[in-house]
């Protein structure tokens, strides 16, 4: 295991961390998840108040096996004396509109864990500019936040983010904050920007999900499987956001044990990108470029009318058409207008042909057309496939 430094927080996590979501089937299989992670090198474990009974379990182990101790937690089996052995913990809570209703949530999360400290506490989903102006009111949830912190109870203060471009550059520029956990991987690289600013500004960068809602790549499809030879889809993604030096940590969001080891055999490579990795980068970009209907991003196609998250649809179109990661686009698409501010927009059969998108696309692609086409493609329910000729 490799370990980088957290921006600001100058703490030493690991370059895979866990994450609780999806290890909540009881408290045995909870503590037998953690301590595999921990024996696999992990130091840094992420947790949330929205995940079940994740901060239960995790404040049971904690008690049952020890590890709070002088007001941090320790790794098992390890003298409780140097940085080297210290386990770190980080939870998330929603943007609340006070700072009262923050400051008990804090409470409820310190008293669920069964620490008087905790490492990290990230605001967990500042997904719209409501959020951020809740964040930005000085008598508002990040008062409480910081009054935690002057009084001992939190070290530092970051911030994860489902949101536009635009608005994590916003949180990123107030200052408040010294990490960020974001999406950005291989297949969805339009935070780029917001990379480069957390780093400029020397902010810790966590990435979220970046097997799962990164692609699926546990089940990759057999075109993507056969394009990132000699690796698997999973070890790339790794890879490339491995060799960026600003990132420090990405989530592995196991179920059990057994579901860490795979993703976790490339923690030993932090090194910049191979020649036989470039290659497979450089196959990737060639065959999107080939197969693609030239949709390159840009979201000047945005605002909709309709609300309808165009570029998203299309690039999950183009995942489609280059990769086959059909079975990820249909997971993703479904859940437009089912996930709230988390995965904003409508679906594209919601185009009423209303043309405002049409001048702005630099491509002149014709976007109503392909709203439809992809919402016909990746619904719910199967429909014929609409491009078996590409």
């Amino acid at each position: 295991m490799k370990y980088r430094r957290f921006g600001k927080t100058n703490l030493n996590l690991s370059v895979f961390s866990l994450g609780t979501m999806r290890y909540l089937q009881s408290a045995q299989n909870a503590q037998a998840t953690v301590l595999r992670a921990l024996e696999l090198g992990v130091n840094h474990i992420e947790t949330a108040q929205g995940y079940g009974k994740s901060e239960h379990y995790l404040g049971q182990m904690i008690q049952a096996l020890g590890l709070a101790e002088q007001g941090r937690c320790w790794l098992p089996e390890r003298p409780k004396t140097t940085a080297a052995h210290r386990l770190y913990l980080t939870t998330k809570i929603t943007p609340k509109p006070n700072a009262q209703q923050m400051a008990a949530a804090i409470d409820q999360s310190l008293d669920c864990l069964g620490l008087e400290t905790l490492d990290c506490l990230a605001i967990h989903g500042l997904n719209t500019p409501e959020h951020l102006a809740w964040v930005q009111d000085p008598q508002g949830c990040m008062q409480a936040v910081q009054t935690a912190k002057a009084a001992g109870r939190i070290r530092h203060i970051g911030f994860s983010t489902h949101g536009s471009l635009e608005l994590i550059l916003a949180a990123i520029q107030t200052d408040l904050f010294e990490f960020v956990n974001l999406h950005y991987t291989f297949f969805f690289q339009r935070n780029a920007a917001a990379i480069d600013l957390a780093h400029q500004k020397d902010m810790g960068i966590f990435i979220i999900s970046p097997a799962d809602k990164g692609g699926l790549l546990y089940t990759p499809s057999e075109q993507l499987q056969a394009l990132c030879q000699p690796l698997d889809p999973l070890h790339f993604n790794a890879r490339f956001l491995l060799s960026q030096p600003a990132i420090t940590t990405l989530s592995v969001g196991a179920a059990n044990p057994q579901e860490l080891d795979w993703p976790l055999e490339v923690a030993d490579q932090a090194h910049p990108l191979t020649e036989p990795e470039q290659q497979i980068l450089d196959r990737l970009q060639t065959q999107a470029h080939t197969l693609t209907d030239g949709c390159q991003q840009c979201y000047a196609c945005l605002p909709c009318p309709e609300v309808i998250n165009i570029p998203e649809v299309l690039r999950l179109r183009n995942l489609t058409l280059a990769y086959d990661m059909e079975k990820f686009g249909r997971y993703r698409y479904r859940m437009f207008e089912n996930a709230g501010h988390w995965f904003p927009g409508r679906q594209g059969s919601r185009c009423t042909d209303c043309g405002d998108c049409l001048p702005r696309c630099p491509e002149n692609l014709d976007i109503p057309t392909l709203l439809r086409e992809t919402h016909n493609r990746l619904q719910d329910h199967p429909r014929p496939r609409l491009w078996e000729s590409i």
